[in-house]
């Protein structure tokens, strides 16, 4: 089993997770690199892809495991290969052999964007920055079972907010990405449920890192 490191960014964040699985299962096939298949009656190429992104969000840290079918090739050479065979906005960073089990991710690092049409309300710093100092927070979040309430103040390890120009506030963030894990964009949601005079008129999100239960980075 290989692993490769990739971003994705620009345009390519409106690609969906299984339009992404598909684009490089293509990719690897226009590369020249086959890859090995499943087992039973519908085979389909091993690639899997850590932490699914959503619709939207853009990345530089994402992962992806593959095994080739029956050839050996160098981990640069298949970089290279495989970058000249994807879109824009996808791109392989690095490809290495000695991946870690993907169960001990823990930690993700993030940069979401808060925008305000007509710039950045009076005090906003300080008021967001009390709003996630609390115990507690509850925000709903849907899930396969409906909606539920979700505490999110334990599940952020790390918050800090900067200010990123006249009408836009960063919140730079750790949070837990498995078991349990918290969408970065449930912070939004809690700013316009329990303080909406700070709720932007556009947010974004960027994933920067991934982390193991030390709080180093995974590979």
């Amino acid at each position: 089993m290989l692993r490769l490191l990739f971003e994705k960014t620009g345009n390519a964040v409106w690609i969906s997770h299984l339009d992404l699985m598909r684009l490089f299962q293509r990719a690897f096939k226009r590369a020249g690199l086959p890859l090995t298949h499943t087992q039973g009656f519908n085979p389909r190429p091993s690639v899997s892809i850590a932490l699914p992104l959503s619709v939207g969000v853009e990345s530089v840290c994402e992962l992806l495991d593959f095994t080739l079918d029956g050839t050996t090739v160098p981990c640069e050479e298949i970089c290279q290969r495989l970058n000249a065979a994807l879109v824009p906005g996808v791109r392989v960073r690095e490809v290495y052999e000695t991946g870690r089990k993907l169960k001990e991710l823990a930690f993700l690092d993030c940069a979401v964007t808060l925008e305000y049409d007509n710039g950045i309300p009076v005090d906003a710093q300080e008021k967001l920055l009390k709003l996630f100092s609390v115990e507690s927070l509850i925000v709903p979040k849907k899930g396969k079972n409906g909606i539920q309430d979700q505490d999110i103040i334990p599940l952020i390890k790390k918050l800090e907010i900067a200010k990123a120009g006249e009408r836009e506030l960063t919140l730079n963030i750790r949070i837990c990405c498995q078991n349990p894990s918290l969408n970065p964009m449930q912070l939004v949601a809690a700013i316009g449920l329990h303080l909406p005079e700070m709720k932007p008129d556009f947010a974004k999100c960027k994933r920067l890192k991934i982390y193991d239960l030390n709080q180093e980075v995974f590979r």
